[in-house]
């Protein structure tokens, strides 16, 4: 766990530095209104700060005190805090409101107490006089509740909690805090320790108001007495510096965060320029975008093409360190998937070996790099994305940045989802050739074998063969009946032919004598003979009799073979020149 937490908190002293993260005790949050008070601490009106430069107004991202956590508990903010807090009003009535507005009052009175900033001494003067029953005058509005609010001391830019009085008062308290210290898994430093770690928001699947990546909460998790964060020491200033870092890291709007399945995955490098291409190597660049995407994707064309990282963008170093996590929901807290951490150079060879897996003729994709979510689609029922397969994406982003064997449940999902809809396309016909060339080649089989990226007419598999021989029967049919029968025997026998040959396979054969006959009596003697031909020379190497079965591997083999017999020989009769069929549901 400490090489996650040590890289992010590396990642926040790096975007500290430049001022891209809030600085230590503070956080970026979502805030709507400012409460205007006069320095007696009347309430001068309620400034929106709402922006709408994308339509809806919607909240301003601010950075304010740091929000404490809440579960079920309660505990205010400084300085700032939703209307239940600041005034004691809600959408939901209940006791529960008035505590939570007790609750603010109580922090700032406390901590402020003594204060001769004017702006703090008007926030007290504020909480003394207010009446939750006040809340219907002008200027308040129904809308407003429920909502975040800051406050401004009236005739000042600035916002009560950026006063420098306001920054002492709160890192003093930060440091007040009592809390144990021991030497911090993340920094090596002694310091005081954090009870509990900050909430991760923006994980798919898991709680809108964040989870935790590290928790403790029972008693299964006390070891020598020590409880909750002192199980696992992390400091409260490398628990804010990783928190901040990753929460940055999946915030809206991200170029350094996909989503696959139930996985969230987030990546960072040590050089900005570099985070770009390797966001390309998960999802290349449409053909259509511009500028920098357009760059991205001319590095992805040419890696897909064979060409290694230090040729295809010499201005990115190979050696630059790269970090990937995968992270999933778990109930309240964050899971983590995988976690890698290498260099720039290394992944790059490691989707380069992917994209090489599945390089099939003819080309899916037009020379472009596969985007994996487009992949991931072709697993799922009507190829919607909530569809996926939630193991699936995990295991398969693990393999292919670590460069070891493919899932066996790719391969299964794959065959799953031909049987179910039979549309055998270039995609799925190279998900299965990704996993059966990977296993060859980690097992050191020939190259020879380990190919199959185009039609090969000597392959003995007899998957392969089969799957070719199934092609060419359905060409048959094709010619024979028309471009229009509503049922081919890809739909009616796909799934039984791969995987029981012996039962289907002389039913077929059986009924492409009549469709050779056909041809035969429309004057296109020519045309059966050839495809009469192409059957005896797939079946001369078949064997004696149809396999009964085919291995789950030899079933993915028979839908490369379908494939490139059916997309990648030179049809033999263009589509254009087959006769329209009369209307009928019968394969023969």
């Amino acid at each position: 766990m400490s090489g996650p937490l040590q890289a992010l908190a590396a990642r926040y002293e790096r975007l500290a530095t430049k001022g891209e993260v809030s600085p230590y005790g503070y956080s970026s949050e979502r805030i709507s209104y400012a409460l205007v008070l006069a320095p007696n601490g009347c309430v001068v009106d309620v400034q929106p700060l709402l922006d709408a430069s994308a339509g809806k107004p919607q909240p301003r991202r601010m950075v304010v005190p740091q929000a404490v956590k809440r579960t079920s508990g309660i505990a205010s903010n400084f300085l700032w805090d939703k209307t239940s807090y600041v005034l004691g009003v809600s959408t939901k009535e209940s006791r529960r409101v008035a505590e939570e507005h007790a609750a603010f009052k109580k922090l700032h009175e406390r901590l402020l107490a003594g204060t001769a900033d004017p702006g703090l001494q008007a926030l007290l003067g504020f909480l003394a006089a207010w009446k939750p029953a006040r809340f219907p005058e002008v200027p308040f509005s129904p809308e407003m509740r429920d909502t975040n609010f800051v406050f401004r001391l009236d005739g000042d830019e600035g916002f009560l909690h950026d006063r420098p009085a306001a920054r002492k008062i709160w890192l003093s308290y930060l440091r007040s805090v009592d809390a144990p210290e021991a030497m911090c898994l993340v920094s090596g430093e002694i310091g005081p320790i954090a009870r509990l770690h900050p909430a991760i928001k923006g994980i798919a699947g898991a709680q809108s108001s964040g989870a935790s990546l590290v928790s403790f909460n029972l008693d299964a998790f006390t070891s020598y007495g020590k409880e909750q964060g002192a199980n696992a020491p992390v400091s409260e200033a490398a628990a804010f510096g990783y928190g901040t870092a990753l929460n940055a890291l999946l915030a809206p709007g991200s170029r350094n965060m996909l989503r696959l399945a139930d996985t969230t995955l987030v990546f960072w490098a040590e050089l900005d320029n570099a985070e770009a291409v390797v966001r390309g190597f998960f999802d290349p660049p449409r053909p259509d975008e511009k500028g920098e995407a357009a760059r991205i994707r001319h590095v992805l064309e040419q890696m897909a093409q064979g060409r290694p990282l230090r040729d295809a963008a010499p201005d990115l170093d190979p050696e630059t360190r790269f970090y990937v996590l995968g992270l999933a929901p778990n109930a309240a807290r964050v899971s983590i998937r995988y976690w890698l951490e290498s260099s720039l150079g290394e992944l790059a060879e490691r989707f380069r070996a992917w994209w090489e897996d599945l390089r099939i003729e003819p080309d899916p994709w037009d020379g472009r790099a596969p985007a994996l979510w487009r992949l991931l689609y072709e697993l799922a029922a009507q190829r919607k994305p909530e569809n996926v397969p939630a193991h699936l994406a995990g295991e398969l982003t693990r393999a292919i940045l670590t460069g070891g064997r493919l899932p066996r449940a790719l391969l299964a999902a794959t065959l799953m989802r031909l049987r179910a809809d039979h549309d055998v396309n270039g995609l799925r016909a190279a998900l299965c050739k990704a996993v059966v060339v990977r296993d060859l080649r980690l097992s050191g089989s020939p190259p020879k074998e380990t190919s199959l990226v185009s039609l090969d007419p000597d392959d003995p598999n007899p998957g392969y063969r089969l799957g070719r021989l199934f092609a060419t029967l359905e060409n048959a049919q094709r010619y024979a009946l028309g471009r229009n029968v509503n049922a081919t025997i890809r739909d009616r026998y796909y799934g039984a032919a791969s995987a029981t040959p012996a039962a289907i396979f002389p039913v077929l054969i059986r009924n492409a004598t009549h469709h050779l006959a056909s041809l035969r009596k429309t004057g296109k003697g020519g045309l059966a003979y050839k495809l009469e031909k192409e059957m005896g020379a797939i079946l001369d190497g078949v064997g004696a009799s149809f396999p009964k079965s085919l291995r789950i591997e030899d079933q993915g083999r028979f839908a490369i073979g379908y494939y490139h017999e059916r997309f990648g020989r030179a049809s033999v009769l263009p589509d254009t020149d087959l006769p329209d069929a009369a209307d009928t549901t019968s394969e023969d």
